[in-house]
């Protein structure tokens, strides 16, 4: 059966999510979305491809948290360094 392999395949990605890169998470959510536009898919599957791609949406969204608050910029301050924290689209 198609959905069990879809289920397994799921419960190996949430298990090794952390794990995962940005780009991969990233590549197999655009698949997802493609399989689910395409409105060739039977409504159980479309049903796991939305939950298995939901998974893969929260967790981009964590890693770029994640790098957003690495992410500092160095600014000159008075006689030193300051470090700022990034803030995306702000230049000073």
């Amino acid at each position: 059966m198609a959905n069990n392999g879809a289920g397994k395949a799921e419960a190996a990605g949430e298990n090794g999510a952390a794990e995962m890169s940005f780009e991969l998470a990233m590549e197999k959510l655009e698949t997802i979305v493609a399989k689910l536009e395409s409105g060739d898919v039977p409504l159980e599957t479309a049903i796991e491809l939305f939950q298995e791609g939901m998974t893969l949406s929260r967790l981009c969204g964590q890693k770029l948290e994640q790098v957003e608050r690495r992410i500092e910029m160095l600014v000159e301050g008075d006689g030193g360094l300051q470090r700022k924290p990034f803030s995306a689209g702000k230049e000073e």
